[in-house]
């Protein structure tokens, strides 16, 4: 880690732990320390896709795309910014599984364990496919030990990015993508419910929630996560190829989880800008002391803006605040090198 991201992080640690807010106490891992005015992205400045953070047992944790640090990269941090690496989450591959392709592991505690949802290549088919594997602690390591994967769409291009999401009355449910632009036909956002203990889908299912239909998005919608705001769900999404400037985030609304869904805007919430090109495939986060007295953070990738199409230094992450205006429309203020904190009260 370089001395420039302990420096940001020490800036955002010093700046969301502001005491004296309104709503819930602060995280304890928060502590109290001068006030300053923001932090400098990216957070990571090393090459990890598909981020997704957990906050659990006093630390953050954040996961990402198969790369240097191994098959299922783990990181942790007390502040969301200064990232420690930790290691290989899942050292041994599942049985269904070829090594090479292991992409955007998503981590939910339940039933007393630590499930991740990961997507790798099946072995009998070579397409890519949806697993769980499971840890009794947030840095693994992850078993899978079953002998096929949890979701594989083989008609459909086969099946990645899974989400999980747990309801607000409790129920697990599942998100992801069938590989449709893998082999020229529609893909789909969908989600199914889980089991209680998250091993198994349960129900009918799945349930189609949104598909490309906006000029934008292009060929492709994928990276979904949920994020429930006033009584509403609101899934935001990545669309559009990658490894361009165009891929960006999307918004759609329901009432419920299985819909129906509609999409206000014909336009992304975040798109590329001068400071970082390709936006998305994030997760979103809530601190209990930050900007604006309790803050959401839009956990992301994003291209250097001149490293689009070189793969070098690769897709970084950033940190992105995410607020809701009076007409309930995430608004995602970036991607921002500088981003300021506002100092509650």
């Amino acid at each position: 880690m370089s001395a420039a991201t302990r420096s940001r992080g020490a800036t955002l640690l010093a700046a969301i732990a502001l005491a004296g807010c309104a709503g819930p106490g602060p995280d304890p891992v928060l502590r109290d320390e001068a006030t300053v005015t923001g932090f400098t992205n990216p957070v990571h400045d090393g090459d990890l896709p598909d981020p997704f953070v957990l906050r659990t047992e006093g630390s953050w944790y954040l996961y990402g795309t198969q790369g240097r640090l191994g098959t299922m990269p783990v990181l942790r941090s007390d502040d969301l910014v200064t990232w420690a690496p930790v290691g290989d989450g899942m050292p041994v591959l599942a049985s269904w599984t070829a090594p090479g392709r292991h992409w955007a592991p998503e981590v939910v505690a339940l039933d007393g364990r630590y499930l991740a949802y990961y997507t790798a290549t099946e072995r009998a088919t070579q397409q890519q496919c949806i697993g769980v594997a499971v840890a009794d602690h947030p840095a693994g390591p992850f078993v899978d030990d079953a002998d096929a994967p949890l979701v594989c769409e083989h008609e459909e291009g086969g099946s990645i990015d899974a989400s999980p999401y747990v309801d607000v009355d409790g129920t697990p449910w599942l998100l992801w993508k069938n590989d449709g632009n893998h082999i020229g036909v529609r893909s789909w956002i969908r989600a199914r419910q889980l089991a209680p203990d998250g091993r198994t889908l349960v129900g009918d299912g799945p349930v189609d929630l949104v598909t490309h239909d906006q000029d934008w998005e292009g060929a492709l919608v994928e990276g979904p996560t949920v994020h429930e705001h006033d009584g509403r769900y609101h899934l935001l999404y990545s669309a559009n190829d990658y490894g361009s400037v165009d891929y960006g985030v999307g918004w759609a609304v329901a009432d419920a989880l299985t819909g129906p869904w509609t999409k206000p805007l014909d336009r992304p919430v975040m798109r590329s800008t001068a400071d970082a090109a390709g936006p998305g495939h994030g997760s979103a986060v809530t601190t209990a002391v930050t900007t604006a007295c309790g803050a959401t953070w839009y956990v992301h990738h994003a291209w250097r803006p001149d490293a689009v199409g070189t793969g070098y230094p690769g897709r970084q992450t950033w940190l992105t605040p995410l607020r809701f205006g009076a007409d309930g429309v995430p608004v995602l203020d970036g991607p921002a090198a500088s981003v300021a904190v506002t100092p509650c009260g």
